[in-house]
Order: structure tokens, then C-alpha cells, then sequence
């Protein structure tokens, strides 16, 4: 599987935004990325996946 380093980055993210929404999230609900599970869970996959693909090492066409 071509992604499969960004995937496990993508699912370690969404993991850690669902713990951080549960153990330390928002106490007044204004907040809105910790306010709701949802919105936690998609940012930290997605941060996940970004911080993994940064470091990826991706083949160049132009090095074949």
C-alpha cells in the first residue's frame, strides 16, 4: 500500500484529538475545535496525517 505510513499518522492523529477532546477538552463549550468530539477527532487526523507526510519520503519521477 502506497499511503500506508500516512494512514497509521492519520489514525494515530484522530486518536490522540479523541483523547484530548475527552481528558482535557473545553469547559465553557465556546471553544471550536475542543468543543465537540467530532470536530477534535478530524483535526488531530488530520494533523497527524500532515506531521507524517512531512517526513515521508516520497520517490521523485525525475531521480528514476
Amino acid at each position: 500500500m502506497k499511503y500506508r505510513l500516512e494512514l497509521v499518522g492519520l489514525i494515530i492523529g484522530a486518536i490522540a484529538g479523541w483523547c484530548y477532546w475527552k481528558f482535557v477538552g473545553c469547559a465553557s463549550g465556546t471553544c471550536i475545535i475542543t468543543s465537540s468530539p467530532i470536530n477534535s477527532t478530524l483535526y488531530g487526523a488530520f494533523c497527524g496525517f500532515l506531521i507524517v507526510s512531512i517526513f515521508s519520503k516520497e520517490k521523485s519521477k525525475l531521480n528514476n
